[in-house]
């Protein structure tokens, strides 16, 4: 199974590398934004991230409903996110 964590972009930190630094659930990652790079995406833009890599951009209403489903789940998911975000190579 797959999971993909919204999150909100807050800067271009790498242009050339196409990395941006993305709040999930309040903590600020690194993650790659080189396959969705051509949907013109920005800081306040939303984004689906899988093992570190932007793979959607995604307005605020499905970014809203996806967290509320994720919360309904109930219990911490910090381990998941984390294990998520380690799990890629930079």
């Amino acid at each position: 199974m797959c999971l993909g964590v919204p999150g909100r972009i807050v800067e271009i930190i790498d242009a050339e590398h196409q990395i941006a630094l993305v709040e999930v659930e309040g903590e600020p990652r690194k993650a790659n934004v080189s396959l969705i790079a051509g949907e013109g995406i920005g800081p306040g833009d939303w984004v689906l991230v899988h093992l570190g890599f932007a793979v959607s951009k995604i307005d605020e209403q499905e970014a809203a409903a996806t967290l509320a489903f994720l919360a309904a789940l109930g219990g911490p998911r910090t381990e998941e996110v984390d294990a998520l975000f380690e799990s890629r190579t930079d």
